[in-house]
Parts: C-alpha cells; structure tokens; sequence
C-alpha cells in the first residue's frame, strides 16, 4: 500500500497537486492520488478519512481552493497526519484557500503549507519528513535531495 494520500478537491487542483506527486516520486516515496471533494463528494470524503489509516495510508497531503474545507474536514476523519495545500484562486489569489487551510479549531491539526506549486512541493517534503521518523533510508534521500537543492543554488549572480 501506499503511504501517502495525494487528495485535492477537484480535477482543476491537479496541475498544483502534481508537484507534490513529483517530489514523492523524486524520493521513491510511493502514493495515491484521489478527488474527494468535502463539498460535492461527501460521503467519499469520510470513507477516505475512516478508512485511511487500515489501507495503510501514514500521511495525507490535502489540497483545497476557495472555502477549503478539504484538509480541515479529513482532520477530523482520521488521525492520520494530514499537510494542507491551500490551491490559487482566481479571486482571492488563494488567500480564501490559505485561511480555510490555516484556521482549525483546537483538536484538529492541519499543517497548513504556502499557496499554490510551492506549497504543493513542500507538502510532500513535510510528508517524506513524517515518514522518514522512522525510515532511515528515506531519511538519507531527503537529505540527498536538500542537499541537491542547496548545491543547485550558485553562489555568484550570472546573466
């Protein structure tokens, strides 16, 4: 089974919830990928919740525009760990997204990540990181690939 739940609110949060893929992939981290919106999709939204956990899934990256309920409702489905991605809008920039994400009430963490491919990224990051507790060779791809990232950046500006 999969380890990581990919879940976003509709086919358009896609092409953002597609870094996060991307990175997991990068570091051999397996997943899968799902549209359970809290809004249209209900009841597919707690069979996710509710049954997460003994199909093996250890962390949820949730990604959400607009009202965002997505992360905050699997919050309180299961106690799977799960990373929000608040998606860009055309309305709000994502900043509708960014505090639905960030503003759970007390009992029902979200790691509530930046707006839109960035944030995406950094989900899966923050979900390699939580697996890698207890996965020391993960452990050493995650630092491979940070250490990558740093050795990516040059020191001298170019044109």
């Amino acid at each position: 089974m999969a380890p990581v739940g990919i879940i976003m609110g509709s086919q358009s949060d896609w092409p953002t919830m597609r870094e996060a893929a991307r990175v997991l992939d990068e570091l051999g981290v397996g997943y899968e990928t799902r549209i359970v919106s809290a809004h249209r999709t209900p009841d597919r939204l707690w069979s996710y919740g509710k049954e997460a956990r003994s199909r093996g899934i250890r962390v949820i990256i949730a990604g959400a525009g607009g009202a965002a309920h997505l992360p905050g409702m699997m919050a309180s489905k299961t106690s799977v760990p799960v990373v929000g991605v608040p998606i860009e809008t055309k309305a709000l920039g994502g900043l509708d997204s960014l505090y639905s994400i960030v503003q759970m009430p007390r009992g029902f963490p979200v790691a509530t990540m930046a707006i839109g491919a960035a944030g995406a990224v950094n989900g899966a990051l923050m979900a390699a990181a939580i697996l890698a507790v207890s996965d020391d060779a993960l452990a050493q791809r995650l630092d491979s690939w940070r250490e990558a990232l740093s050795a990516s950046v040059p020191e001298v500006p170019h044109d």
